[in-house]
């Protein structure tokens, strides 16, 4: 039953029901690809402040091996065993070259691209 208020001259756009369900389709396919590239941008941010935190955490062990042992570690197996130094060997690449035992050594981190 057609509403009393409502003729059907007085309809000015109508959609028809297969129009609903690919408007429907179209926009939960909108929002599903603007969750993942949100996911996708939460999990490149944290990856960054991992590689952020590895930096300051080798930086912190160095200097305070210095300080307490009077020579800079002489290598990153060192760093691991004695003052808990640990990372995800598999996303980061850690080169550490020490120059002398009193001078600060040459530390490169890589991000692995997955």
């Amino acid at each position: 039953m057609a509403n009393r208020f409502e003729s059907k001259e007085n309809r000015i756009f109508r959609i028809s029901d297969g129009a609903y369900r690919l408007i429907s389709i179209a926009i939960f396919v909108g929002i599903a690809l603007l969750f993942f590239l949100a996911v996708d941008a939460t999990g490149k941010s944290s990856i960054s402040k991992q590689q952020e935190s590895l930096e300051n955490a080798l930086s912190r062990d160095i200097v305070q091996c210095y300080a307490i042992e009077g020579s800079y570690p002489p290598d990153l197996k060192y760093l691991e065993d004695h003052y808990g130094l640990t990372y995800d060997k598999e996303t980061f690449f850690v080169d550490y070259i020490p120059v002398a035992s009193n001078l600060y050594p040459d530390v490169t981190i890589i991000r692995i691209k997955k």
